[in-house]
């Protein structure tokens, strides 16, 4: 038997549309237990930091793939609504030049993070990891300071980086490509002896080494942390970036070297993937939140309200951010259900 989230509304209540789509389809916008779902459109690999002021902060990849922004709201529902501010904008050349993707937004060491990929005009898929940090309280204001790249134990495709602490340990979490290993990417942790410089050697915790992780692309990306009911997830995402991409989860004690790849286990089939009843398709990229209170657990994810997509999945713009509440087992571990129920 599961617990039952308790949800806010239980009623469905249709709100409006949205322009952008590929013929002949549409995106509704739904109030659906508690939620106004899609929370933001055309924003994929959603993030979304509930602070200590009471804000949610959201940033997540941009269209045109040129530039990071941040909002906040007080409410998930509000962040459709609020003003946007744009941190930052790519260069015209060089380093950080092209397809900047899946910001996320940290506080951590009173300061505030964005990590982010970012490639060059002349290699645009040769992704590394980037830092930004902003010392203002608010982080719509003041100055965002480029820290530069985040190197890894090689250079190599890297991106999708996360941060979590943990027993006093800033922890890195990000995908990466491994010349000696089949497939496009794969997850690693280490240790950050500060929010952009990692501390020893690197990890490997997951490849994509089950069928549904290599439909089209070889990925093990886009991780998320959850600590709960001792123990730490990390869901993660995987197959090209189409109707085929779906959620896994990754478990350890929370009392485990976290940087023993034995300290880890793998779940045998997706977590969350693609439901064509709610017409939501290709589900990921996720992260975590609460409701203001806490006491409730939200899962914030990306999904189109269609299958079929004309050309490469990458610039198609439809991938809209949503919410959903989650329940949890009795063996302590997260249900997240269906993508739109």
């Amino acid at each position: 038997m599961k617990k039952v989230a308790f949800y806010l509304l239980s009623s469905v209540l249709l709100i409006g549309g949205c322009s952008g789509q590929t013929p002949n389809e549409s995106t509704t916008t739904v109030i659906h237990k508690g939620f106004r779902n899609p929370l933001v459109e055309q924003r994929a690999d959603p993030w979304v930091y509930l602070h200590t002021d009471g804000y949610y902060y959201f940033t997540g990849s941009v269209p045109e793939y040129d530039r990071i922004e941040v909002r906040r709201a007080k409410t998930l529902n509000d962040l459709a609504e609020v003003k946007t501010v744009d941190v930052w904008h790519k260069p015209n050349t060089g380093l950080m030049s092209k397809h900047i993707w899946a910001p996320e937004i940290h506080f951590t060491n009173e300061k505030w993070y964005i990590y982010y990929a970012a490639a060059r005009e002349d290699a645009p898929f040769d992704h590394r990891i980037y830092v930004l940090e902003n010392e203002s309280s608010n982080p719509l204001e003041g100055q965002w300071t480029e820290k530069g790249q985040l190197r890894t134990n090689w250079e190599s495709f890297s991106l999708d980086a996360t941060i979590f602490e943990h027993k006093d340990i800033l922890y890195l979490v990000w995908a990466q490509k491994d010349p000696a290993i089949e497939g496009n990417t794969n997850l690693y942790i280490g240790e950050l002896s500060n929010p952009w410089t990692l501390k020893g050697k690197q990890t490997l915790i997951t490849k994509p080494d089950q069928a549904w992780e290599r439909i089209g692309y070889m990925v093990n990306e886009g991780a998320a942390v959850l600590k709960r009911n001792g123990r730490i997830f990390i869901s993660y995402s995987g197959s090209a970036t189409d109707d085929n991409y779906a959620m896994g989860l990754l478990t350890a004690s929370d009392s485990s070297d976290l940087l023993d790849p034995k300290s880890w286990t793998k779940s045998e089939s997706p977590v969350f993937f693609s439901n064509p009843d709610a017409s939501q398709y290709g589900p990921g990229h996720n992260s975590f939140t609460t409701t203001p209170d806490g006491k409730q657990d939200i899962l914030v994810y990306h999904a189109r309200p269609y299958k079929n997509i004309e050309g490469d999945p990458l610039f198609d713009p439809n991938r809209h951010a949503r919410a959903k509440l989650f329940e949890w087992n009795e063996d302590g571990t997260p249900d997240f259900g269906k993508p739109g129920q």
